[in-house]
């Protein structure tokens, strides 16, 4: 980021109109103060949320003073050097062309990317959350909060420029961020000291509010003299000391003082390399593992002259506890100043107390930018009489889930533990895939540790940074290539501060039998789907069987036979729940009162109400699909052959039977049922206070959207919660904010494969209400696509006789 020059704030010459002298009172008459209130956004950028600023000739003597202004407040690379209208159309170059009220884009070039203005004005500020806002929550600032619980303001750890020793916290509190001038003089009071920059711990400039807002939780204090490096020890507790939100003590608690009389001196000999820019600019830190305990992180820094420069050697005296028989070794930095990278040639130990000595051969890079790219490393130790370990490389996949908006842009770390100790917290940032943690993705990473024997848990979590940082993850699963074993780490839970218990960091304990594992995943995913399908099978309602494989509906026929051909409208296809025990039903013809459905010997057949071959048991498979299974004879099924015909699953090959059946429900858009619009198992289209549309809302009463049918197959959808609210599309903006109008009314479009629907408007045909990767609701044309497609649930309906007209009209 460019140094910009600063015009508009100076410790030694106030801007308060206290120090100031009033201008003469003849001014003041012929020529008035016009003061201009306007808002500027940056260009492309609708999570920017835009900054207020008073306009008038006294604060801005000339053009290029608020363009030096806007570049302390606007996050752009090179600084605001243009500013044009909403649209990006036209530019703007005096003072005078700026219109008072209105809002105008920042760019740092003459191309200038349009935003929407109502998305931006709507973010919430920073600085009311404790992180960065995430895209799960909703972006009403009172909705994203627990309730109960007030929202503290994030605190910011500030150091002064080449005293690391000198250190404030202050609370980014909304009467110390109104502007980027305000933040500064609050921080010379703070550091009693003028502050003019603020710099990140590794040297970069802080050139703006927001970039404050969400920088590490670390600034640099300075005034106009240019950044220091230093030890800014904020990097012990951000870094890989330790995952985020874990405590930095890596090593079990003990009695502080036999730990004191059993601590030992260690005499440590780390020699750089002699290789082109192998010294380093970074704090290095080492870890020594026994087979009591492990030390806690080191920190190896002196008071005189630079450290770990090119062929040099340093050395260092440290005390650790009582750790055993060293069995091995953890070095690694921080990552920081201008030139973090290192090259270690070798590393000497002597235990002083004992005299035993140890050589580590290292010879490997510590850089983002060299080899594996890993800035921590570990080493086995040889001791007399002990084996020694070996390095292993872990294979680790990380698997996103696929709910609405499960990825995460957020820094993700991983620590693994194992019987031999733990790898210590890693990052997760070099896969085989070109974006990492993406919704739905598996992220295979490769992290080289020494041996950790049988692995029994994980920690993992992520620093909360980045606009929608929130995660869904479903498992870890690790592969040890010493012991070819797999361990499976099940999670399935959101790691996000908006959603769940609000937690970003987890504790998985393994599975280490993959097939069981694998299993287990299957059946979770079984019980999901049954949550959210078992409505259908409640007494009374009325269901059709659709097969896949023969394209037709299952027909019970008065002479008892039973076919899987019928069409959608024909009346020996419908079937009433006449009995529900958990998943065990009675399926009676609609039209032949006193057949069901039956399995008798494992043929379908119709029989007598109530008989014990009448009895089937739902199974419902992750694709949504339901299996039939008698209640008497479990393994025997409903099965049909490609031409519907009934069949057993030794009549013919796998390949021309199916035993998975669509289930429909008739009447879910009765007038006044009160439905769910389900975008996966557990999310639905959800109403926001704000009048928005999101689909990844939870299956709440902000997802209730009662039913006004207009006619056949044409209904409106009002909020439970929000009264008088309804989804609409219109002027290309989908939102819940109608009416009650045509343009709230819309055409259910049923889709057979899988029981699902799609809203298309009948004011703009071929619009339907869709939902972007994000979550947010859109209008869209129809595409074979599942962000237009929706999975009904009833919540409240009555069903009665009276309504079956109008469930054969749909």
């Amino acid at each position: 980021m460019s140094d910009t020059p600063s015009t508009g704030f100076s410790i030694i010459h106030p801007t308060s109109s206290e120090d100031q002298l009033p201008p003469p009172r003849h001014l003041s008459l012929t020529h008035p103060v016009v003061a201009k209130r306007i808002s500027f956004y940056k260009s492309g950028d609708p999570q920017f949320g835009g900054v207020r600023v008073v306009v008038n000739p006294r604060s801005f003597k000339s053009f290029d003073a608020l363009l030096d202004n806007l570049s302390r407040k606007v996050p752009l690379p090179f600084g605001v050097r243009n500013i044009s209208t909403p649209r990006g159309r036209h530019s703007i170059t005096r003072l005078e062309e700026l219109e008072d009220g209105e809002s105008y884009l920042c760019s740092h070039g003459r191309k200038v990317q349009p935003v929407d203005l109502d998305k931006a004005r709507r973010r919430p500020r920073p600085w009311l959350s404790s992180r960065a806002i995430s895209a799960h929550a909703p972006p009403h600032p009172v909705a994203v909060a627990a309730p109960g619980k007030p929202r503290a303001p994030r605190s910011l750890v500030v150091f002064r420029n080449g005293d690391p020793k000198t250190r404030r916290t202050v609370l980014l509190s909304r009467r110390v961020t109104q502007s980027f001038e305000t933040f500064l003089q609050h921080l010379t009071e703070v550091m009693q000291r003028p502050v003019v920059k603020l710099y990140a711990t590794d040297g970069r400039r802080v050139p703006s509010l927001q970039a404050v807002i969400l920088s590490s939780g670390a600034v640099v204090a300075a005034g106009r003299e240019p950044f220091k490096p230093g030890n800014y020890d904020i990097q012990k507790y951000l870094l890989p000391a330790r995952l985020p939100g874990i405590s930095q003590r890596v090593y079990p608690k003990g009695n502080a003082k036999s730990e004191s009389r059993k601590s030992s001196n260690w005499k440590v000999s780390i020699i750089t390399s002699d290789l082109p820019d192998a010294g380093t600019s970074s704090q290095i830190y080492i870890i020594l593992y026994g087979q009591h305990r492990s030390s806690a992180p080191i920190y190896l820094y002196g008071t005189d002259g630079a450290r770990f420069q090119d062929g040099h050697e340093d050395i260092f005296t440290i005390t650790v506890g009582d750790i055993g028989t060293l069995f091995k070794i953890r070095i690694g930095h921080t990552n920081s100043g201008h030139s973090p990278s290192w090259h270690c040639k070798e590393i000497q130990l002597h235990n002083m107390n004992s005299g035993k000595q140890f050589y580590v051969p290292v010879q490997r890079w510590f850089a983002r930018d060299q080899e594996d790219g890993e800035i921590c490393r570990e080493f086995p130790v040889l001791s007399k009489g002990q084996p020694i370990l070996p390095v292993t490389i872990y294979e680790v996949n990380v698997a996103t889930g696929e709910l609405w908006n499960a990825g995460t842009v957020a820094n993700v770390y991983i620590s693994i533990h194992g019987k031999k100790g733990d790898t210590g917290s890693r990052q997760l940032f070099r896969s085989k895939s070109s974006f990492n943690f993406l919704r739905g993705q598996t992220d295979t990473f490769f992290l080289e540790a020494v041996h950790l024997g049988d692995l029994c848990k994980i920690v993992i979590g992520h620093d909360g940074l980045g606009p929608g940082n929130g995660w869904f993850l479903d498992d870890v699963v690790i592969k040890d290539p010493t012991t070819n074993y797999e361990y499976v780490f099940f999670c399935h839970r959101w790691l996000d501060q908006g959603e769940d218990d609000c937690k970003i960091v987890r504790e998985l304990y393994a599975r280490d039998n993959s097939i069981f594992s694998a299993r287990q995943k299957l059946e979770l995913k079984r019980k999901e789907t049954w949550t959210a399908e078992s409505w259908k099978f409640t007494k009374g309602n009325t269901l059709q069987f659709y097969n896949k494989l023969t394209g037709g509906f299952v027909r019970l026929h008065p002479d008892g036979t039973v076919d899987a051909i019928g069409e959608k409208t024909d009346k020996y296809g419908v079937f009433d729940v006449i009995f529900n025990e958990r998943n065990i039903c009675i399926f009676q013809s609609h039209e032949i009162r006193h057949l069901s459905l039956a399995l008798d010997n494992g043929i379908v057949t119709g029989m007598v109400s109530g008989e014990a071959t009448t009895e089937l048991r739902v199974l419902y498979q992750p694709n949504r699909c339901a299996l039939l299974e008698s209640a008497l004879v479990p393994g025997h099924t409903v099965v049909f052959d490609r031409h519907g015909k009934i069949a057993d699953a030794s009549s013919a090959g796998y390949a021309n039977l199916s035993k998975e059946f669509v289930i429909f429900v008739k009447g879910v858009f009765l007038n006044s049922a009160v439905v769910l619009l389900a975008t996966s198992l557990c999310q639905a289209l959800c109403l926001q206070p704000d009048g928005s549309c999101t689909g990844v809302g939870s299956q709440s009463e902000k997802s209730y959207w009662k039913v006004h049918k207009i006619s056949s197959g044409i209904c409106m959808f009002e909020s439970v919660k929000n009264a008088q609210m309804y989804l609409r599309i219109k002027d290309g903006r989908c939102d819940g904010t109608g009416t009650g109008d045509v343009y709230c009314h819309f055409k259910i479009k049923k889709n057979l494969e899988n029981a699902s629907i799609s809203l298309e408007s009948t004011k703009s045909p071929g619009l339907f209400v869709g939902l972007q990767s994000d979550g947010q609701a859109k209008p869209m044309i129809y595409t074979k696509d599942e962000n237009v497609c929706f999975y009904p649930q009833v919540i409240q309906c009555m069903f009665t006789l009276t309504y079956f007209a109008f469930w054969f009209a749909l």
